[in-house]
């Protein structure tokens, strides 16, 4: 490994930097002046169409007082109620991401048979290339899991000796590759950091073919790869509800934009995960977990809903945890009254807490589940309601199996790349124009001065 270090912002830098802020700002009120969606969204917080998808659809069931955007939250893939799916699979016992998977790809559930076949395929194609963990993964290991896996993947485009065709079959082929080599990638990332930086044990233990993603996530993470059958279905669960999200959340939207041009799969794939890295889309779920860390050392009694309530109110006005005015996994750009998946995950959360013996810290973040909406619209000027998203519960999940922090966010991107392979399909081959949105140019206009005339 290597000791270069890119050095730190320098004093030169940072005057720069200063000199060219005021450059950069843009008055509010032009944004109204002249009807510019900020995020490309309404006021009310719904996204400005953009595009149209057969892949997934968000709704709003309108509540019983007629009140607009106010109402029960709906998931569907590919017309298919989430929770139905879920039910299915819970009734049936068995593992359903793999079907999920399948089913965002090609539209419809599969039968046993075609199950069978996938499954196979998910499997055979789960082998990194010879030397890949130690040349690529092993070699300037990040403190970041999301940097290990959009390096892997980039990385994974001098081995494929059809990279750049973009018809079809070969993308598919490249879609399932990645899908099934994601939690490889992020185990091994994550092995790989703590031993050169923490100098813990280096354990890599191979995928096995018989198991499951959520299975094969837990064996390769666990030193001794023995995990119980809730935990592995539960991790499952979480990988179904996390796997796709309409076309606009901000990753999806990459994987549009990026694909129209016309790129490769690993550029597009590497390109969503960037933008998954961020705080504000796939880093949620850690910010949730910290909060309620400092939430158990602010708080004496966790029963008492006048302290938790004040706790809320101190994140709100930027008095506690980070100081962001922010109670995390609170809230979403569509979901009102209720997020199907946070409804969905909750009853297992609980029955995993019981497992955990955990109980204590579940009924807390049902507490604050409970009392945050009350606070907030106390607070805050609201145009419909919030409720707690799926990133609410899933880090309190992810830490009940054992799950690192730092693979937090992987655990997602793990689920959602099978929502972004299914939109890249989409996009090339619906579109045949290049994703180009308009941005209206508010500087003055002024004439070029010669450097002789030019002022220090």
């Amino acid at each position: 490994m290597s000791d270069y270090k890119f050095s730190k912002v320098t004093p030169e830098v940072q005057r720069l930097a200063d000199k060219s802020l005021e450059g950069y700002k843009i008055d509010p009120e032009l944004y109204s002046k002249y009807d510019v969606k900020r995020g490309l969204r309404d006021i009310n917080g719904s996204g400005v169409v953009a595009g149209l998808t057969n892949i997934s659809t968000i709704k709003v069931i309108e509540s019983s007082d007629g009140v607009q955007n106010r109402g029960d939250g709906k998931l569907y893939y590919r017309g298919i109620d989430v929770e139905d799916i879920v039910a299915g699979f819970v009734r049936e016992k068995r593992f359903g991401f793999e079907e999920t998977i399948y089913l965002l790809l090609f539209g419809d559930m599969p039968s046993a048979e075609e199950l069978a076949e996938f499954k196979t395929l998910l499997a055979d194609f789960r082998t990194l290339p010879p030397s890949f963990t130690r040349d690529v993964i092993m070699k300037s290991p990040s403190d970041n899991m999301m940097n290990t896996l959009a390096k892997s993947v980039l990385a994974l485009y001098s081995y494929d000796d059809d990279a750049n065709n973009i018809s079809i079959p070969n993308v598919l082929r490249q879609c399932i590759e990645l899908i099934t080599l994601f939690p490889v990638i992020s185990v091994y990332g994550y092995q790989a950091y703590n031993y050169s930086k923490n100098g813990e044990s280096l354990f890599i233990h191979k995928p096995q073919h018989d198991l499951s993603i959520a299975e094969n996530i837990l064996y390769m993470l666990r030193p001794d790869s023995k995990y119980t059958e809730l935990e592995a279905r539960i991790l499952d669960l979480a990988l179904v509800l996390h796997a796709e999200h309409g076309g606009g959340n901000n990753s999806t939207f990459t994987v549009h934009v990026v694909s129209s041009s016309g790129t490769d799969t690993y550029s597009a794939i590497a390109a969503a995960l960037g933008s998954l890295k961020g705080p504000k889309h796939g880093g949620a779920n850690i910010k949730v977990a910290l909060m309620f860390d400092d939430l158990k050392k602010q708080v004496s009694d966790w029963k008492d809903e006048d302290e938790v309530k004040n706790y809320l109110m101190k994140l709100l006005h930027k008095e506690a945890f980070d100081h962001a005015g922010l109670i995390y996994g609170m809230g979403h750009a569509v979901y009102s009254t209720s997020d199907p998946r946070a409804k969905v995950f909750k009853r297992f959360v609980e029955m995993l807490s019981a497992e955990k013996g955990r109980e204590d810290e579940f009924a807390l973040y049902s507490l604050v589940e409970k009392l945050a909406p009350e606070v907030i619209s106390e607070e805050r000027r609201i145009y419909k309601g919030v409720c707690a998203n799926v990133d609410f519960y899933s880090g309190f999940v992810y830490r009940m199996l054992g799950i690192p922090d730092e693979l937090f966010t992987p655990i997602f991107a793990t689920a959602r790349i099978a929502g972004w392979s299914a939109h890249r399909i989409e996009e090339l081959i619906n579109s045949n124009k290049i994703i180009r949105p308009a941005y209206k140019a508010v500087s003055p206009l002024r004439q070029y001065t010669d450097m002789e005339n030019r002022m220090d």
